[in-house]
């Protein structure tokens, strides 16, 4: 039962002690003292983070994290829906073949940021890095505004995609430690699902910015990006409400920085806290970071099945997507002779079922469980894609109908790629979790995404619907594929601490 108010609950024991009265929530570690490497803690901080009820702290944190998303779908649905803009001559001029190579090189450059700021996020922290990654995709942003042809608009969608990348591995991991393992599964899908609402703004931006009677449409699309960057500064305040992560704070020797945190949380809820058992006390060895030749290891060799299952779910998904969503602008064009400002309408729809999905679908992922509903969404999104793809080559479809269609299939779809961020977030340690992260990101969208909008340009390019229905087949033997593969070896992870879907590698017996 809750404590009366005002009664304090036990705090961890250390060999390097943690004091300290109660700060801020947004309390860094600079300054703080630091365990030796190699020195024993002893710390019930993660049961306590697992024990909070759900509060303003935690809406905080999916309002300040889930707003990146929001940013990235508007910035990337403007970059698809202005496609046809940046083709004619008064723009950029751009060919389909183009228009799929700059989607590309955004990819590519979230492949390596995700990279280089996931090794840094695990070495230096996730409030340091998810600040850094948050300015280079604005700054980027609103570069690919000022772009004056295709070689300057290629490398500020690189850089764009960096940022965007390094943004993925620290905002999950951050969200893995945060938020209770009770909610931990539609937590994670409402934020990365919120996208989509961001999709849905940059699909009416969009409408507007490329209606000549409100703007002209060749500096309409240079304002869409202009425009996007400046509401991202909205981020870097909302940012100052979330703390380091008292996990990875404790993990790296910083026992009072992490005590001070998870103090200044848990007087939030005063009152309301629930008593800790002893038991749940933990006891790790603390390291300033892990050697890469031990997260090789880790991967490859101790949870090498586990890794099967994350390439196959990212890679799959982002096939699926961004094979779709990138070129979706140039089928309503080139196949159904849809005026390049009207693309929005259709785009509004499309994000309207992929907001639905992870929030209908998400509560199901702690209830139900993992495993299940992994399977089916995944399934059911290639199975439907399958039909869509047979309906389009047979040209049955009305633009309408394909939008209705592709709802469907979204609505499904955008769950399971969802649960992919999930999946891949969770079942490693927590020491190499933003690495981890970086990783199947990055190998999932340079094996699925890259080529995926560069495939589908020169399909699109050929005005054969049956080599783009041959495309969507192929993306949907990928997502069946990947439903089998979590359905034979998925890890079912609902409402388990992460210290127990997978053991840390500074614990000690």
């Amino acid at each position: 039962m809750a404590l009366p108010a005002g009664n304090s609950l036990p705090h961890p024991r250390s060999d390097s002690p943690a004091t300290g009265r109660a700060e801020p929530v947004a309390g860094a570690h600079g300054g703080q003292q630091r365990s030796p490497a190699g020195a024993i803690v002893t710390t019930d901080i993660p049961a306590r983070l697992d024990a909070l009820p759900f509060g303003r702290f935690h809406v905080l944190v999916i309002v300040a994290l889930g707003i990146t998303w929001i940013l990235d779908g508007l910035e990337v649905t403007l970059a698809g829906a202005l496609s046809g803009e940046l083709r004619q001559s008064t723009a950029l001029g751009l060919s389909n073949g183009e228009v799929g190579l700059a989607g590309s090189c955004y990819l590519a450059g979230a492949v390596l940021g995700a990279f280089f700021f996931g090794w840094l996020t695990d070495r230096l922290g996730r409030k340091k890095l998810f600040t850094v990654t948050l300015f280079v995709y604005l700054l980027a942003t609103a570069a690919t505004g000022l772009s004056w042809n295709f070689l300057s608009f290629a490398l500020f969608r690189f850089i764009t995609g960096a940022g965007i990348g390094g943004e993925y591995t620290a905002i999950n991991s951050t969200i893995q430690e945060l938020i209770p393992a009770r909610l931990r599964g539609w937590t994670d899908l409402l934020i990365n699902g919120s996208f989509w609402l961001g999709a849905a703004m940059g699909a009416g931006g969009s409408i507007v910015l490329l209606d000549p009677s409100f703007i002209n449409p060749a500096l309409g699309w240079r304002v869409a990006f202009l425009i996007g960057a400046t509401i991202g500064l909205i981020i870097v305040i909302m940012r100052l409400w979330i703390p380091e992560s008292p996990r990875w704070l404790v993990t790296h020797g910083f026992a009072e920085a992490g005590e001070k945190i998870v103090r200044g949380i848990e007087a939030q809820f005063s009152g309301r806290l629930m008593p800790q058992n002893a038991d749940k006390r933990v006891r790790l060895r603390a390291r300033d970071h892990t050697p890469l030749r031990e997260v090789a290891r880790t991967l490859f060799v101790t949870y090498r099945q586990r890794t099967l299952v994350g390439l196959c779910l990212m890679a799959a998904q982002a096939f699926f997507y961004n094979a779709i969503f990138f070129t979706y602008a140039l089928v309503l064009i080139d196949f159904y002779k849809t005026p390049a400002d009207s693309v929005g309408w259709y785009i509004l729809p499309f994000a309207a079922g992929n907001v639905l999905g992870p929030l209908v679908l998400g509560r199901l992922f702690d209830t139900v469980g993992r495993r299940i509903m992994i399977t089916s969404t995944y399934a059911l999104s290639g199975a439907l894609l399958a039909v869509t793809a047979y309906l389009f080559s047979k040209d049955v479809l009305s633009a309408e109908q394909l939008t209705i269609a592709w709802m469907t299939v979204f609505f499904f779809a955008s769950a399971a790629a969802s649960s992919a961020y999930l999946t891949v977030s969770e079942i490693f340690p927590l020491e190499l979790r933003a690495l981890a992260i970086a990783f199947f990101y990055a190998v999932g969208t340079a094996i699925g995404g890259i080529a995926g909008p560069l495939l589908f340009g020169l399909l699109i390019n050929t005005g054969s619907r049956a080599s783009v229905a041959a495309g969507y087949c192929f993306g949907s033997i990928l997502m069946i594929g990947a439903a089998c593969v979590e359905a034979l070896w998925g890890v079912a992870a609902e409402g388990k601490p992460l210290e127990d879907v997978s053991r840390p590698l500074t614990f000690v017996d």
